[in-house]
């Protein structure tokens, strides 16, 4: 008799089969020899049924039919991998085949792909479990030895069944709830609803609440140029005896929060010539950065190239699956195993290419210590270990799978370099009590850095001038200058950030416990983060602005809902962090799995009861100052509109995917008419903008392109005002929705000589810019424009050719520092220099 091996993927099942030994004959599903049949799944390959894989009826989204909790859970076979389902179960079912070893994943979604595989083929063989913590042969071979039985594994298949039935019920639930409370039955519109996804989309438009709802502060901070025999250097003025405030997230020991108080030092200091200067310099050393997981490497990934999380797991998976030039991409691991020195001293002799000598040299100098718990660590290596090169030799790779690969190796030799080591100088530069801080930073060793091509005498900021004997500690005052600035509200997030936010989602968790066990996993997981902000983009949660992630309006809408019927719980990590520490009780048996699922089951209920009685009451209503245009009567803010008590009058707060600021409201509803507003969106997601006019027949808002029929291009100029005269040609000049348009008459017929987009390469141009380019033929320096190349922004002027078109000019790149440099300067600047 022979026992079934069966592997999470194909590439772990090849692996099986070198470290069994012996002739394995390949078929086209399995491996097989005297004792084994080793097989794999793709993931996952059967999944809960739908609802109306219960009752057809279900097929259709009704209220009524909510909530759906299944008696018991049933299971089918995934549609797109339903093939490899039934290779797999004809295995099982092998009347040559006694026993099955589990060798998925060690984890808890590796439990449940074969459980659900072993429950759908109807098995009652018996079960070993094959627990591997790293891949190299002689740890395969010790994962043999030493197999664990079905019934040890229990709880934790338990932990894994229920987690995976909760999310359907939450999931299923309040999708179609929410989904037709907020869109009826207007096809298109899902409203998703995850324990997963919700928290993240929370957390996204937290911050873009906080960007709007920023108030920003003055502060002033005042700057030196100190001159000494061997040159000058820049000084900051540090406030005396600085406290970081608990309470204020913004002080820092170099920003005076009145002007008064600057002024008064910029007095004291400019009445004086030298400063009293002293220096200390400390030896400062910084070791490599660990091995990469993935949230780390898709983080980077888009910091230093723009590539999105998804984009860099589809790099790395090719570089793993197709080039076999990396270990499995999908880990949560910074460590290796502690039997892997040999394989790392492997893997640095075949690296080549540019890489070559700095690999060579780590084995040449015997820079590999096992010893080093960084690198060589069992207790953090979890299913997987740190992504790492594998001895493959180089392959023909793509331009971005260059990059990616480039990144592994790089950190994969650098961790074995020495630590790189600086000298770091503070010098305080005191004039009448008032103390100038300047730091310098000078690399001594470029240990690791040597591997990134960094050398001796490189730092992060510039050299400073030495002290010489002849300046007798002092330094003559050159300049003084205090610069106004104010404070900055948080930046949105970029897919890097919001990445790092849901790795660390516990620290949002207020009570110990469920910190505690979300501390190693945070919201999803590192395969399946990428696809949750994908989904969120998808289902039109929120886009991408360049590098960085907007919430939509759709967003808002759902989690004001959502707080309405008291169900914004669904909206905090505190819901995973309870569920985390469940079902890690679970899985050590100190929790029965029917009372976890009872309470996902009340929880789901009471949700869809407050979904399903959700009515908006007068309590609910907050009064505004605006008044219908029709009958005087006040406007009452509700969930989704402003209205009268009676609705017989609402204007939406969401037009065209767009959310309207209350003040645009109130000129629409004063004028009739607003315009052009930028920023509406499509179904598709495509921006667009527009004019709005209030329609005195229908009382509704509607779109106004200031295009008359759209005919031939031409433009209706019936409802535009001319905004200014053309400098150029004397004629008028018009904004529509789309462009600035120079209207002139000739023999009694209208001509459109100009045209100026009024929003260029995601750049909005100002009607100032418009005129100087009319007048001038040529608009200031502009910044921001967005190469849809590169997907980098630049800077240019707009020029006007002789056939009204325009077209870029870009500037000499030293010029353009110096212009951007004196533009900045003189914002900043609000007092003299000495």
């Amino acid at each position: 008799m022979k026992s079934l091996v069966i592997a999470e993927k194909p590439s772990v099942a090849r692996d099986l089969c070198k470290a069994i030994g012996g002739k394995f004959e390949k078929h086209d599903e399995y491996f097989e020899n005297d004792d084994y049949v080793v097989t794999s799944a793709v993931g996952h390959i059967v999944e809960l049924c739908m609802p109306e894989d219960y009752d057809k009826r279900d097929a259709f989204w009704r209220l009524a039919n909510l909530p759906i909790v299944p008696d018991t859970f049933k299971l089918k076979p995934i549609e797109k991998t339903e093939s490899k389902y039934k290779a797999v179960k004809k295995l099982i079912n092998r009347k040559d085949v006694d026993t099955l070893i589990n060798a998925c994943d060690a984890g808890r979604e590796g439990e449940l792909i074969f459980n659900y595989l072993y429950k759908m083929a109807k098995s009652k063989k018996p079960v070993k479990r094959l627990w591997m913590l790293s891949m190299t042969p002689s740890s395969i071979r010790e994962a043999f030895d030493n197999m664990r039985s079905g019934e040890e594994m229990s709880n934790l298949a338990e932990a894994a069944q229920s987690r995976s039935e909760a999310d359907w019920l939450i999931g299923i639930n309040c999708t179609r709830g929410v989904t037709k409370r907020l869109y009826g039955s207007r096809a298109g519109n899902v409203a998703g609803v995850g324990r997963v996804q919700t928290p993240t989309l929370g957390m996204v438009v937290q911050r873009e609440r906080e960007i709007e709802q920023f108030k920003p502060r003055d502060y002033w901070r005042i700057e030196a140029e100190f001159t000494i025999a061997n040159g000058a250097y820049q000084g900051v003025y540090q406030k005396p005896a600085f406290k970081k405030s608990k309470d204020d997230e913004h002080d820092r020991v170099d920003r005076i929060w009145d002007e008064e108080t600057a002024k008064s030092v910029v007095d004291a200091v400019g009445k004086q010539d030298t400063a009293n200067v002293t220096e200390e310099t400390k030896r400062s050393r910084q070791a490599a950065p660990r091995l990469y997981d993935l949230t780390t490497l898709q983080r980077e990934a888009n910091n230093r190239f723009g590539f999105s999380a998804r984009r860099t797991l589809q790099l790395a998976q090719a570089l793993y699956e197709k080039h076999k030039m990396i270990t499995y991409p999908r880990t949560d691991s910074k460590a290796l195993p502690e039997d892997y020195p040999d394989t790392c001293a492997k893997t640095l002799k075949s690296i080549d290419g540019d890489l070559g000598d700095a690999a060579r040299k780590v084995v040449a100098r015997n820079w590999i210590k096992p010893s080093d718990k960084r690198v060589f660590n069992n207790k953090q290596v979890s299913d997987h270990f740190a992504i790492i090169p594998t001895p493959e030799s180089s392959k023909k790779l793509n331009d971005d799978e260059a990059k990616v690969y480039d990144m592994i190796a790089r950190r994969f030799i650098a961790i074995f370099y020495p630590s790189a080591e600086f000298n770091i100088t503070t010098r305080l530069s005191e004039v009448e009590s008032h103390v100038f801080k300047t730091e310098g930073k000078v690399m001594v060793e470029p240990g690791w850095m040597e591997v990134y091509g960094k050398t001796s005498g490189a730092g992060d900021s510039e050299t400073l001038p030495a002290l010489s004997d002849s300046d007798e500690n002092k330094a003559r005052i050159a300049s003084l200058e205090s610069l106004h600035e104010q404070t900055k509200p948080p930046p949105r997030y970029s897919e890097a950030t919001l990445l790092s936010a849901m790795e660390s989602a516990g620290k949002l968790v207020e009570e110990d416990e469920l910190a505690e066990a979300m501390k190693d996993s945070g919201l999803g997981t590192p395969a399946t983060r990428a696809t949750i902000i994908e989904r969120l983009i998808a289902e039109r949660y929120m886009e991408r602005e360049h590098r960085y992630l907007a919430p939509m309006p759709k967003a808002e809408t759902l989690l004001d809902f959502l707080a309405a019927i008291k169900a914004d719980a669904l909206t905090k990590p505190a819901l995973t962090g309870e569920w985390e520490y469940k079902l890690h009780k679970i899985e050590q048996g100190e929790l029965e799995r029917e009372d976890f699922m009872k309470e996902i089951v009340s929880m789901t209920k009471d949700i869809v009861e407050g979904i399903k009685s959700y009515e908006e009451n007068e309590d609910d209503l907050e009064p505004t100052d605006l008044v219908s245009p029709y009958d005087s009567q006040p406007l009452y803010e509700s969930l989704r509109a402003y209205r009268t008590l009676d609705n017989e009058f609402a204007i939406y707060k969401i037009i065209g995917n767009r959310k309207m600021d209350k003040e645009e409201i109130r000129e629409l509803l004063d004028k009739k008419r607003i315009g052009p507003l930028d920023n509406f969106r499509s179904k598709r997601g495509k921006h667009y903008s527009a004019y709005l006019n209030l329609d005195d027949e229908t009382k509704r808002v509607k779109f106004d392109f200031g295009n008359g029929d759209g005919q031939n291009g031409e433009i209706d100029f019936a409802n535009l005002t001319p905004i200014a005269k053309c400098p150029r040609t004397g004629g008028d000049l018009y904004e529509t929705a789309n462009a600035y348009v120079v209207r002139v008459s000739e023999n009694g017929e209208d001509k459109t000589p100009i045209k100026v987009s009024r929003k260029i390469l995601d750049r909005e141009i100002a009607v100032d810019q418009v005129m100087k380019l009319l007048e001038t033929g040529k608009t200031d320096l502009i910044d921001k424009f967005w190469s849809k190349r590169t997907k980098r922004p630049f800077d240019a002027y707009l020029v006007l050719n002789d056939n009204g078109q325009t077209k870029f000019e870009f500037p000499p790149r030293a010029a353009k520092k110096a212009a951007k440099k004196a533009a900045k300067k003189a914002a900043k600047k609000t007092a003299k220099a000495k």
